[in-house]
């Protein structure tokens, strides 16, 4: 890991810009304190690196649970419970959706976990993850076309099932 990490840190540094510019404006977790807890719980995961997507792989599955503890400990009573916080300023814009925050994305995921894994999976590799298609289908060695029309499905059930939660 020690050798590994010098080596993939720009580029776990760009996925992580590119995730967290998903999130709210107003989050405060950056991407290097992002890449040093994922860190943390990689090198206490003792796992054999197969290869590169692998290692990716993994980091995607921690971000996601690390921008999901996150989330959650934001939405505790402590901080203001579920309370939007809007600047007089802030006016609603009755044509377009809001982003879904990371706790009902999660939820989702795993709701579709349990009704597709596999386009589960596809969803966490290139979304949390950051990885192409070719290296989502590497890993989880389908085609890179199969990919594509996984990741179209599950878009779709998730834009369905986040809908339905608002």
């Amino acid at each position: 890991m020690n050798q590994l990490m010098p080596l993939v840190q720009s580029e776990l540094k760009a996925i992580a810009r590119r995730r967290l510019q998903a999130e709210r404006p107003d989050h405060t977790l950056q991407s290097t304190a992002l890449i040093n807890e994922a860190y943390l719980r990689l090198v206490q995961v003792d796992v054999d690196w197969k290869d590169r997507v692998h290692f990716f792989a993994m980091a995607a599955r921690i971000m996601r649970h690390i921008l999901v503890d996150y989330a959650r400990a934001q939405k505790r009573e402590k901080r203001g419970g579920e309370w939007t916080r809007l600047s007089l300023d802030d006016t609603p814009n009755a044509g377009s959706h809001p982003a879904p925050d990371v706790i009902h994305l999660d939820e989702a995921l795993k709701k579709l976990a349990d009704f597709d894994d596999r386009k589960s999976q596809v969803v966490e590799l290139t979304f949390f993850g950051g990885l192409t298609y070719d290296e989502t289908a590497e890993a989880l060695r389908i085609s890179a076309a199969t990919v594509h029309r996984e990741l179209r499905l599950a878009k779709a059930w998730l834009f369905r099932e986040l809908a339905e939660g608002v």
